[in-house]
C-alpha cells in the first residue's frame, strides 16, 4: 500500500513543477509588448515577491538566509537571470 501511495505522489511531482510558469513565460504566452508587458511584469514581480516572503516566513528564515532565499525565489519566479 505504501508503494502505491509513494508512486502516486511521485507521479504528481512533474505535473506540479510544469504548472508553475515564470512571469516571462506567461508574458510570452500572452504575446505582451510595450506598456502591457511592463505593467504585467511589475504586477507579476510584486506577486512573486509577496509569495516568496510568505514562504520564507513559513520556513522561519531570518537574516542572510532569508534575503538569499527571497532573492533566489523571486528570480526563479520571474524568470530573470
Amino acid at each position: 500500500m505504501k508503494k502505491i501511495a509513494i508512486a502516486a505522489i511521485l507521479a504528481l511531482v512533474p505535473v506540479a513543477s510544469m504548472a508553475a510558469e515564470t512571469c516571462q513565460e506567461q508574458a510570452s504566452a500572452k504575446k505582451l509588448a510595450g506598456a502591457a508587458l511592463n505593467s504585467f511584469m511589475t504586477k507579476c514581480q510584486k506577486q512573486a515577491s509577496a509569495n516568496c516572503q510568505k514562504q520564507s516566513a513559513e520556513k522561519k528564515l531570518s537574516g542572510a538566509a532569508k534575503s538569499s532565499f527571497e532573492t533566489k525565489c523571486v528570480r526563479e519566479a520571474t524568470g530573470k537571470s
